[in-house]
């Protein structure tokens, strides 16, 4: 019951039943990539008469977060690329970095020194500046 009410009324927990309806009826799946994200197109590939392009989408694996989609299939979500990636053979350059989704809000963020959540103390006032007093 619990999971029948999630599936209605939130859509950051995966995918709302409409989706899901939707997905069914004129859905295609094309891939699924490392993290567990499936993406989806129209049937056929068929161009969606209201965009005027072929219509993707991604049911994400857990929280829905933008992030959680890798550079590959990122730009076959956008239209930069017409072909997913898995139908063609993608190998990042040696420069490339990992895909990391955004971290913001969990312990791995990234705090910079003097930031009141990291470790350690804070650095002293170095005296570079005069501090505004009301009516001077």
């Amino acid at each position: 019951m619990k999971l029948f009410l999630l599936r209605i009324f939130t859509w950051w927990n995966g995918f709302t039943f409409g989706t899901q309806l939707w997905t069914w009826r004129f859905g295609e799946l094309v891939g699924t990539d490392e993290m567990g994200n499936r993406y989806y197109r129209n049937k056929g590939g068929k161009i969606d008469p209201t965009l005027g392009i072929e219509r993707r989408w991604v049911i994400y694996n857990g929280y829905a977060e933008a992030t959680k989609i890798s550079p590959d299939w990122h730009g076959w979500m956008h239209h930069t690329v017409d072909v997913p990636p898995t139908e063609e053979h993608y190998t990042p350059r040696e420069w490339e970095k990992p895909h990391r989704p955004n971290l913001t809000g969990t312990p791995a963020a990234y705090r910079p020194s003097g930031s009141t959540l990291a470790s350690g103390q804070r650095p002293q006032a170095t005296g570079d500046y005069q501090a505004w007093t009301p009516g001077s």
